[in-house]
């Protein structure tokens, strides 16, 4: 007996199954004495993609039956092997089926046939496989028998992919039919009131369902002769709610699958069932581009047939003119998002449906490529999925190898998720995390020896290829309709190919088609490695506001850069570095520019060691000063300087969009909190800016002392004030200074303040030479009196006027001073000399506080530009900069004198000491700093975008849409954008009004 049982243990885990002793016990049940030594049976277990699930069904089965029918049972399983396979295929494949033969057990009947009706069955087998069941229950037991054949079919092998699902297809309509004539029985008056069409969308609609799946509906009545519009929809929606009640509820014997009508007009909040005039209505005025994509399978599966065709013909032109509409690629646009926006973060990685690689990618590239070329060419128009994939490749429109290679991956991933939903008979798209589960879905696949490794790796296989595909597919045959390559596959036409380009965002297809042939013909290696690259780039530059602009700026850098050995392999093997590119080149005007009058500067793009990671300031300086040293002539030596500012710039720039966009252009996960951006930027382009002022400082020392042969009879500091001062430079920011000097000991004071003036009038000259760069203003306005005053002062002056002079609005701008370049120890006893007066030890009298308000009040009346918006002015308007920095600069001017955490130069961080400190609420606090931060954003969005400074929002569509971009709005959301500008700095302005002009 041990050695028996040994025996018996070996051989079922030689078999596949995981626990031999529980499958020894069911093999030694009473049940199955009569084939328990059988080897066929014991072989046939072992081919399933769960033996001991298989077992332990056919053991329940065959507790089910009396003796009679049990007998006949395991006589058919040994001595059929069409049953055999067909039986234990199901039981191992899905426990769900399992549970209805149990239930159900003379059920097993239908799986012993092989008729020729019963190989491909239709709709019209299918309603006679239902016609018995008269009420839901029966309904519901009946459809699991009819899929049981299906199932059989699928699992065996003699149906594909596209068979099972269409089998899957004509059930559900079957069933559809079914459950209405159940509705109608139960309530024949309503069904005596109007004619009623089902029509079938997604996946039903299309012919190819999966086992488990929302079968997607919409409704469409009309009146019967003699009843009134209203009183017919009433009625056809009481019949309609039963229907999907019929299908969807669930009882002792389960479920079918929900019927879902959200893709009607108006989706939920739209009424369930609408005339056909009433559907037209809503098409012509209100649907949405996405809408007329989901129409393309909809096809009458129930209810009135002659009122379906109407629908259905009356919808298709709609279909194929949506292409046309105003908005197209902005719902294009969107609708790409969408596919990725939907992915759930936590099951990312095993989801079959919505992730990377995964079913959606397929079909939604496969419809947007219809919805472009469909209404041109109507062989495009078919519903199924992989028929429209044909039709594309045979058309031209797609590579035939890669419509056969994602052929190939989609009916693969479907395969995984057909075995996926019939273990348990459940709607997901999750593969199991599982051992078990992994194990039973790779053995159902056919991988019998290593079923995990081996599923895992031919998955990921796949979806590597699809999301590969999924990109190329829309942009290489762009590539071979104009490189002149010889090929053997038919190239899109140039009509087609700007069809694509004009629906994927391109306003100039012509321009576009002509930087391509540029870029890609020819047999050259560099035309070579461009056409793999362009496919990818293609795609980006079309995620962006301004396609065109990318496309353009990367045929000019690749003309200037083309020859140099690095610059296409370094995109070609450093994927960030391209993808940094487009994202760069396709943002605004400012780095583009940047970039091409210094193209070498794209090698930051491609760096692993913190390329894009803003230098220091001392480095910065060091390097320009020595750069400074090398120069013949202040001109040369200037242009040295900007040099260093145009690559810095570029850098800062650059890291300033990838972190806004993400390194991925499709992962908002990795973009940067906004204010962390701001900050940095600030900081990047403080130091960028103070060592330029150091640079020009320099040079213009050399200037006037002739490189020390007269040395300088005095010491010089120059004094960054305003947002310079603050660190919070943005990228079309002035420079604010003041000049301070010493004269030397035993030098006259006249030859000393002479000699200091000659330096700043160089300096500010050698800054002002005109350059294509973004220009630099040294703006010296904020000392003492103003433009009236001398441009220099002695450390001994500026001490004199501040005693003696001083107004209550120097003291306020002085909050914001630190030395940036010139003499250290000048600069240092400058701040001692200008700490009482910005830090009053006793705060501010009444008087001071009123001049302040009166000096605020005057600046927002007069000094807001003609015309401008104040709700949306960044610098001057409501809850901008001015009220930010206003309220901000008040409390430090009361406070800091016995404060000394409010003693710092930057808005944010006084913000923070202020609510630190309990001189206002910490919410109070947030909503100034969030409409800072968001103001300041702006400006520097303005700037990348157009290449210009502006304290507004663009009025060309382009550009606002790139600004919005800029801000986190997807497109089309313009709108939106100025209304959250509006909400937040109106909000700021409430604080404002009751701290700055109300406060004590």
């Amino acid at each position: 007996m041990q050695g028996r049982r040994s025996s018996t243990f070996t051989r079922l885990l030689r078999h596949g199954f995981t626990d031999p002793a529980a499958a020894e016990r069911l093999l030694d049940a009473p049940e199955l004495s009569a084939v328990r030594a059988d080897p066929v049976l014991l072989e046939a277990l072992g081919a399933t993609a769960d033996p001991d699930q298989a077992l332990l069904g056919l053991v329940r089965l065959a507790e089910a039956l009396d003796s009679e029918e049990r007998r006949a049972l395991l006589d058919t399983v040994t001595t059929a092997k069409p049953l055999r396979d067909r039986l234990l295929g199901v039981l191992g494949a899905s426990e769900a089926l399992g549970d209805h033969l149990a239930r159900h057990p003379a059920d097993w009947h239908a799986l012993v046939t092989y008729e020729a009706a019963d190989l491909h069955p239709g709709v019209a087998e299918f309603e006679r496989g239902l016609a018995a069941a008269a009420d839901p229950d029966a309904l519901r037991a009946a459809y699991r028998r009819c899929l049981l054949g299906i199932a059989a079919r699928d699992v065996c092998g003699t149906s594909d992919l596209v068979r099972t699902a269409a089998e899957l297809a004509d059930l559900a309509t079957a069933t559809l039919r079914a459950a209405l004539a159940i509705a109608s029985a139960e309530t024949p008056q309503d069904a005596a009131a109007a004619r009623l069409a089902v029509i079938g969308m997604g996946k039903c609609g299309g012919h190819e369902l999966n086992y488990v799946s929302d079968v997607d509906v919409i409704f469409v009545a009309e009146p019967a002769d003699g009843v009134e519009e209203v009183e017919a929809v009433r009625a056809a929606t009481r019949l309609a709610a039963r229907m999907m009640r019929v299908c969807s509820d669930t009882t002792a014997e389960g479920t079918i699958w929900p019927v879902d009508a959200n893709l009607r007009p108006e989706g939920k909040n739209g009424p369930l069932v609408r005339t056909l005039s009433s559907h037209l209505a809503y098409y012509a005025r209100w649907a949405k581009t996405w809408e007329f994509q989901a129409l393309l399978k909809a096809r009458p599966v129930a209810g009135d047939p002659a009122l379906g065709a109407e629908y259905v013909a009356a919808i298709r032109p709609l279909v194929w003119q949506a292409a046309e509409r105003e908005h197209f690629v902005t719902d294009v646009q969107q609708m790409r998002r969408r596919v990725v926006d939907n992915i759930p973060a936590a099951q990312v990685e095993r989801e079959l449906k919505l992730g990377p690689g995964g079913l959606r990618d397929v079909e939604f590239a496969v419809q947007l490529l219809q919805l472009v070329h469909g209404r041109t060419d109507s062989s495009l128009r078919s519903g199924t999925t992989l028929t429209a994939l044909a039709e594309l490749a045979a058309g031209g429109y797609v590579g035939r190898a890669d419509a056969a290679s994602l052929d190939d991956a989609y009916r693969f991933l479907r395969l995984m998720e057909h075995r996926i939903q019939l273990h348990k008979m459940r709607r997901t798209h999750l593969v199991p995390d599982d051992e078990a589960g992994l194990r039973r879905l790779g053995r159902g696949l056919g991988f019998r020896s290593e079923p995990v490794a081996n599923l895992n790796r031919e998955w990921k296989r796949h979806a590597m290829e699809v999301r590969r595909l999924h990109e190329k597919l829309f942009y290489r045959p762009l590539l071979e309709s104009v490189a002149q390559l010889g090929t053997d596959d038919v190239r899109l036409s140039t009509d087609a190919a700007r069809q694509r380009l004009q629906a994927l965002g391109y306003a100039d297809p012509a321009a576009a088609m002509r930087h391509l042939e540029a870029l890609a013909s020819g047999v050259s290696r560099k035309a070579a490695i461009q056409r793999t690259l362009l496919p990818v780039l293609l795609g980006w530059f079309a995620d962006s506001a301004d396609p065109d602009a990318g496309l353009l700026g990367f045929r000019k850098v690749s003309d200037a850069l083309g020859l140099t050995p690095w610059y296409l392999r370094l995109l070609r093997d450093e994927g960030a570095a391209a993808q940094r590119l487009a994202r760069v080149l396709s943002s605004g005007r400012m780095a583009p520019d940047l970039l091409l009058r210094a193209p070498e500067a794209v090698a930051v793009l491609g760096s692993v060691d913190g390329g894009l990671v803003p230098r220091e300031h001392a480095a910065l300086e060091q390097e320009v000063l020595a750069a400074v040293g090398r120069a013949d002539g202040p001109e040369q030596a200037i242009a040295a300087v900007r040099g260093v500012r145009r690559r810095e710039l570029f850098r800062t720039a650059a890291a300033d969009l990838i972190d806004t966009y993400g390194d991925d252009v499709e992962a908002a996960e990795d973009r940067v909190d906004p204010a962390v951006l701001v900050d940095r930027v600030g900081c990047a382009v403080f130091g960028v800016t103070a060592a330029t002022v150091a640079g020009a400082l320099r040079a213009a020392v050399n200037a006037v002392t002739g490189n020390d042969a007269r040395p300088l009879p005095t010491r010089f500091a120059v004094i960054g004030m305003g947002r310079f001062g603050g660190r919070e430079l943005g990228y079309g920011s002035d420079a604010d200074v003041l000049f301070v000097h010493e004269p030397h000991d035993g030098v006259d004071q006249a030859e000393a303040g002479k000699a200091a003036l000659a330096v700043a009038d160089e300096m500010r000259r050698l800054l002002q030479i005109p350059t294509a760069d973004p220009p630099l203003l040294v703006d010296a306005d904020l000392r003492p009196e103003g433009k009236s005053g001398p441009l220099v002062r002695s450390l001994a002056s500026y001490a004199a006027y501040y005693r003696r002079w001083s107004l209550v609005w120097e003291s306020q701008a002085l909050l914001r001073a630190i030395p940036v370049a010139g003499d250290q120890d000048l600069g240092a006893r400058f701040i001692e000399l200008i700490d009482p007066l910005r830090y009053p030890a006793d705060g501010l009298d009444e008087e001071a506080v009123r001049e302040i308000r009166r000096l605020k009040a005057r600046m927002e009346s007069e000094r807001l530009p003609r015309g401008a918006d104040r709700t949306t002015h960044a610098k001057l308007g409501r809850g901008g900069l001015s009220d930010v920095e206003w309220t901000v600069q008040l409390l430090q001017l009361q406070h800091a004198g016995r404060l000394p955490e409010l003693r710092t130069t930057g808005t944010r961080r006084a913000l923070t000491a202020a609510a630190g400190a309990g001189l206002l609420d910490p919410a109070d606090a947030a909503v100034l700093d969030e409409a800072w931060v968001l103001a300041t954003r702006v400006r520097n969005a303005v700037m990348l975008v157009r290449g210009r400074p502006g304290d507004t929002f663009p009025g060309d569509g382009r550009e606002l849409a790139a600004v919005g971009r800029y801000l986190g709005f997807p497109p089309g959301h313009v709108g939106d954008m100025l209304e959250d500008y509006r909400r937040r700095t109106r909000r700021a302005r409430a604080v404002v009004e009751r701290l700055f002009y109300e406060g004590a």
